[in-house]
């Protein structure tokens, strides 16, 4: 299981990739549960991360952008995916306007990965549908920060059922959502591609700097974690 560290600056990503992160993702945590950074900016970092040759996925949002506006999103996706990140991260709500925005997404061009909004719960059809799109990853996320993390909105059967349905379709699966090292026995259960973490590798919330301590501490406890599965198989 590799480690997702979301950062908004050059000075956070360079930390992330030296401080155990196996995969960057580039967003702004003050401005919602998948918030944007200026395109700008994530030109910079990418930029960054390439000179500093740390062979690291990268990743970005697009920003919390509603599902009814085909448009509006169709225009970030392109304007993050020309910044040169390997994937395009687009939220998902359980929506009725879901699949129409998945299709959209497909059609792109871009190498885009559906974030699944669990706040209300996942409509396993929708998906299905993702998976059948093939989307190079699929992952499911919470909105509200303040609500708990991912395992306090949904039960472990229900994301059980998420991680097994994707993987069952060859696509790389990812779980987020204010985790916290504490959660790591849980992530290890359940065993997705990666698991994405802001708030357990922060001073204070996760609109604060990254601390280098629990960063390495977090990176640390998920590689003794998926040693301790590998011995115990």
């Amino acid at each position: 299981m590799k480690m997702l560290v979301s950062v908004r600056s050059v000075e956070e990503a360079l930390l992330a990739a030296d401080g155990g992160a196996d995969f960057i993702d580039l967003k702004e945590p003050g401005a919602g549960a998948l918030g944007g950074l200026p395109v700008t900016t994530i030109r910079e970092i990418v930029v960054a991360l390439r000179r500093h040759r740390s062979g690291l996925l990268v990743s970005a949002t697009i920003g919390d952008v509603p599902m009814h506006e085909a448009q509006r999103i169709a225009a970030c996706v392109d304007a993050v995916g020309g910044c040169g990140v390997d994937y395009v991260k687009v939220g998902i709500e359980r929506d009725s306007h879901a699949p129409a925005v998945l299709d959209a997404l497909a059609a792109s061009g871009w190498p885009i990965v559906p974030v699944f909004i669990a706040d209300r719960g996942l409509d396993m059809a929708h998906v299905a549908h993702a998976c059948a799109l093939r989307f190079p990853g699929v992952m499911a996320d919470t909105f509200d920060k303040r609500a708990g993390s991912l395992f306090d909105v949904l039960p472990m059967q229900v994301l059980r059922e998420f991680v097994d349905a994707v993987r069952g379709e060859g696509v790389m699966v990812g779980l987020a959502g204010a985790l916290r090292a504490t959660h790591a026995p849980l992530l290890q259960e359940l065993a997705p591609d990666f698991a994405g973490f802001r708030t357990a590798v922060c001073v204070g919330d996760r609109s604060t700097a990254l601390d280098p301590q629990r960063l390495r501490a977090l990176g640390v406890l998920m590689r003794g974690r998926a040693a301790e599965a590998v011995v115990d198989s």
